[in-house]
């Protein structure tokens, strides 16, 4: 009980600290160049300034270049200077081997927080995980995306070593795998094979304070049948199956219901509140287009032209998140008709990260340890998951 209220008043103590730092930040970049951008970087896990941090000015179109390189003072604040006052960009701030990205004009005076690092962090829990599965010729196209919080106090960033397990069926062919973290930036990322565990892909990505998507896409050859075998690294509060109407679902386990949806386009099951292991295996059957997420001829998201039917994409442009409340584990049991509405709002969520081409994501935001460059296009061998 002791230790329990020694955090809570470090807690409070920590959050009052960022917010004074906050007010001098907002006020300090007055004094600043009207076509520079300036700013205070926050180390939230202690509640200081962040001192001598590495701050990269990126620019935000297809070359990528690192326009401006600065360090922070003693008191967290740095200033770049700005050669195209008209160009979008980006600031990223590098520490402990992360980086913190905010998007940024000319002009602009940002507060950036940070965080120190942990090998492990306790308080990393699921959130959600939407499999979404069509078929086209002879293979099963499948998506698969996770959701995953990390709730620490003080609030720390996981990182070194893998950070995140998926388990994928034994045979499956990757073609891609995405993450986005709090920033909304998503980037292309590569998925390790574990060694003597076939399907088992280990993902070296930091966890930062808040939540962290996802998305693995992938192939399976496909002779009208498939089973899945699902495990999770995590505790997950819901599990959601995705298929077109013409295909049939089955699973031995009680855990998936069905969920009533206003569309026609899909048919979803989903399990609740999953422990952490072993999880439902099911079966699907049959054929048909892998399900859209959402309405994506109304959405303002796609005004880029439409992903590959098979990929899903995690947005580069700024989104805003919407509240994920409803999957609180401190929350009552989801009945039938919330689930229905709770799986919209995740479709929603979800809708809105995917407003980019995969092929802009493979070939744009290519990130190293120090900055931004820009990448390659890979290939599906080159982070397949025997």
């Amino acid at each position: 009980m002791t230790n329990l209220s020694l955090c809570n008043k470090r807690g409070l103590r920590v959050q009052r600290q960022i917010r004074a730092l906050t007010l001098v930040a907002l006020f300090s970049g007055v004094a600043q160049g009207a076509g520079d951008i300036s700013g205070t970087v926050v180390n939230q896990s202690r509640g200081e300034p962040a001192a001598g941090d590495d701050v990269i000015l990126v620019q935000l179109d297809p070359s990528f270049d690192e326009e401006a390189h600065a360090k922070t003072d003693a008191h967290g604040r740095f200033t770049l200077p700005v050669r195209y006052p008209d160009k979008r960009y980006l600031v990223r701030v590098v520490r402990q081997g992360v980086s913190y990205d905010q998007r940024a004009s000319a002009g602009d005076a940002l507060v950036i927080a940070v965080f120190d690092t942990a090998r492990k962090v306790r308080d990393v829990t699921g959130t959600i995980e939407i499999l979404r599965a069509g078929v086209e010729g002879n293979l099963l196209h499948v998506s698969d995306m996770y959701e995953i919080r990390n709730t620490s106090n003080p609030p720390l960033t996981e990182t070194g070593g893998h950070t995140f397990d998926a388990y994928l069926p034994a045979n499956a062919q990757v073609d891609s795998v995405l993450a986005a973290g709090p920033g909304k930036l998503g980037v292309l990322i590569a998925a390790a094979p574990v060694s003597g565990q076939p399907g088992h892909c280990a993902v070296d990505f930091p966890l930062r304070p808040g939540a962290t998507r996802f998305a693995f896409n992938y192939d399976l050859p496909y002779d009208g049948h498939a089973t899945f075998e699902t495990r999770h690294a995590y505790p997950l509060e819901q599990l959601a199956i995705m298929i077109p109407p013409t295909m049939k679902f089955s699973s031995r386990a009680a855990a998936f219901e069905i969920l009533p949806v206003d569309s026609s386009r899909y048919q979803v099951l989903a399990a609740n509140h999953l422990k952490a292991g072993e999880g439902p295996e099911f079966e699907i059957f049959g054929a048909g287009d892998l399900p859209p997420l959402g309405n994506q001829d109304k959405s303002e998201a796609w005004a880029h032209p439409p992903l590959p039917s098979h990929a899903t994409s995690l947005a580069l442009g700024p989104i805003v998140e919407p509240s994920l409340a409803w999957i609180d584990s401190r929350s009552k049991p989801i009945e039938p008709p919330s689930q229905s509405l709770a799986l919209r709002g995740v479709i929603s969520v979800l809708l809105a990260l995917c407003a980019v081409l995969i092929w802009r994501v493979r070939t744009g935001l290519s990130s190293d340890r120090h900055g931004v460059r820009r990448g390659h296009p890979s290939k599906p061998g080159d982070i397949a998951c025997p």
